[in-house]
């Protein structure tokens, strides 16, 4: 658990956050689609057994501002198998966390900074991808001082900018 600035707390995800997860993700899914990202997640991405999954393992987390939950991310330490083969190079092969599925319902502002910055404290070496639509997030990552790497494809085949952030 982090307590960050403009009372951000970010605390590890529990079962029964996981309506308000589903919320969450669900307003991001349509924040998504009003601007030109309509396919990244799809409908009903992520899977309530992939949150649960991730809550069980630990690498799920509650962004809550006042102590409601206004954000949710995975973050994730190792090597991811989506990110074995790249079509571009990785600027190291040194220990690396990623962060996923970053979504927020859009009440406040700062918390992708905020998650990033949770994510810095546990692993100097950070990977993210997003999809070639996501200009919000795109814009945020460059902003946030990721470095391109190059393409990598998820689990359907479909591809994602992939980038590294290395403190």
């Amino acid at each position: 658990m982090i307590d960050m600035d403009a009372g951000i707390r970010i605390r590890d995800s529990k079962v029964n956050d996981l309506p308000r997860m589903a919320e969450i993700y669900a307003m991001a899914r349509r924040f998504m689609a009003r601007n030109g990202n309509a396919t990244q997640w799809g409908s009903g991405y992520p899977s309530s057994e992939l949150l649960l999954a991730d809550i069980e393992r630990g690498v799920s987390y509650i962004i809550e501002v006042e102590g409601k939950a206004v954000a949710t991310f995975a973050f994730i330490q190792g090597d991811d198998p989506t990110y074995a083969r790249i079509e571009g190079e990785w600027p190291d092969n040194a220990p690396y966390g990623t962060i996923h599925r970053l979504a927020s319902d859009g009440s406040v502002r700062g918390t992708a900074d905020a998650c990033l910055a949770f994510c810095r404290s546990i692993c100097p070496n950070i990977r993210i991808d997003t999809h070639a639509d996501n200009l919000p997030m795109l814009r945020w990552i460059e902003k946030s001082g990721f470095r391109f790497c190059g393409i990598i494809h998820v689990s359907d085949g479909t591809p994602r900018r992939a980038f590294q952030l290395i403190i």
